[in-house]
Formats: structure tokens, sequence, C-alpha cells
């Protein structure tokens, strides 16, 4: 399917890693112009070399720290001078300190609450005007299913990523007026480079997704009905799809892309 991609102006906050990353690509092979925002300069340049060479029909790096307002204004004022307006936003980033609520801190609560909730706010509030200046445009914000099944060991990241699904449910709603789409897609467990990282911390193969999956199960209660981890790949098409013209009248909605983990 064409998903009426080529030429469109998106920015991928996140983009240099896992589920962003993946979006990025997505974009970039069906000949969107692609604005990568991240802090890492070197994961940056990797990144639009390989939008560039996948034919995305612009690629640029936007080094930018989400926690910092004045940081992620810049980054967006480039990209009106670069093309004047913006047709897509994804919100990917988001990370957070895991840990049970008696052993987080204030400071632990705040860091991840302003990474994974405070950094997509700051991103949709500075790229409005863009957004409003295209003829089309949606914002998809990446959530998790977790929100729908707790687990005490990640109830800082859960919370963050509840706000993120609230708001993105609010923008919804305001920004109708303007026929901007706003949504969440909310990924279970996929192999991103977090994920792979605690996999070897408690001796997991990371590459092995069968043996994540019973990891996950073990660790943290959340099975899914397939036996095994997402890879990230498998979610950039959904995220791009939702990001497209083709998403014509889905706004507000939560998009699970979780093997089945919600019904479980």
């Amino acid at each position: 399917m064409d998903l009426g991609l080529r030429g469109a102006l998106a920015v991928v906050q996140g983009g240099t890693q896992g589920m962003g990353r993946a979006a990025a690509r997505c974009l970039a092979a069906d000949g969107a112009k692609v604005g990568i925002l991240a802090r890492t300069k070197a994961d940056l340049d990797a990144t639009v070399d390989e939008l560039l060479s996948l034919g995305a029909a612009d690629a640029v790096a936007l080094p930018a720290d989400i926690t910092d307002a004045e940081q992620v204004e810049a980054a967006f004022a480039e990209v009106g001078e670069r093309w004047g307006q913006l047709n897509i936003l994804v919100n990917a980033a988001g990370p957070g300190t895991p840990g049970a609520f008696e052993q987080l801190s204030d400071d632990q609560w705040m860091a991840t609450l302003d990474l994974g909730a405070m950094g997509m706010i700051r991103c949709v509030r500075a790229a409005l005007p863009l957004l409003r200046a295209a003829e089309w445009a949606r914002i998809v914000n990446v959530s998790a299913h977790s929100t729908k099944r707790q687990s005490p060991g990640l109830v800082a990241y859960t919370a963050a990523k509840a706000m993120v699904t609230s708001v993105t449910k609010n923008l919804a709603q305001s920004l109708a007026k303007d026929e901007i789409l706003v949504n969440t897609v909310s990924p279970g467990s996929f192999a991103t480079e977090a994920l792979q990282g605690w996999a070897r911390q408690v001796g997991i193969d990371p590459s092995d997704l069968y043996a994540v999956m019973r990891g996950i199960d073990e660790h943290f209660g959340h099975p899914a009905f397939l036996p095994r981890a997402g890879d990230p790949s498998e979610i950039g098409p959904v995220i791009a799809f939702v990001a497209s013209r083709r998403n014509s009248y889905m706004t507000g909605a939560d998009i699970n892309v979780d093997g089945g983990s919600d019904f479980t």
C-alpha cells in the first residue's frame, strides 16, 4: 500500500535507536523527508546516512536534549527554516528508571517524568505551528502496554507513559478542529537496546527473542500469547501507517502492538 509519504515532512524524536529508528527507516523508505531529534551527534550522523541510503528525500540531524525546552525550540526552529512546515511528529523517546515504588527517590521520579512525558509535551508544543501550517498533519506518541497491565518494577516508567496516553487523547480532542490527528502506539515487549541491556544483565541472550520473552514472564509477569519478544522492525510499519495520510479518520486511539499481551 502506498502510504502517501513521498515528500512528507517528518520529525522523529528519539529516532536514533529502537522503535523510533524503526519508524524513521519506514518513513525514509517511502520517500519522506525525515528529521531525527536526539542528543548524541555520532548516532544522529549515522542515522541520517542510513535514512538517505534507504531513499529519504531529505534527512537532517536535530541535536537536542528533550529535557531542555530551549534546545527543543531551537531544533524545531531549524525545521521551520529548512522546510517551513511539518506533516508528521513521532515522539518515541522515554526510557525510565526501573524500580519498585519504595526504591525510587524524588529525583528518579522527576527525571523519568521529565524525559518520558514532558519531553513529548515540549516537542508537540514546539512543532504545533509547523503542523498547523501543513496541508495534513499527524502526531504519533509511543506509549506502552504496561499502562494497561501494571508491573511493580516499572512504576515510574508506566506513570510517565500513562501521562503520554492521557495527554494524547486530550490533544486529539483539542486539535480536531485543525484536523491534526493524534494517536498513541503502545508496544509490548520489544528487543530494543534498553531491553537487550537488561537481558544481558540477567544472563539472557538478547538475540533469542523466545528466551527474552521467557525472561520477561519470569521477572515481570508480562507474558504474551506469542511466545517471543518483538523485533523493533515490526513496529516501524505500524507507526508509519498511523503517521501517514492513509490514516484519515483515526484520532485519540491507543493501538496495541504487543503480541497479544493485553489480553492475558
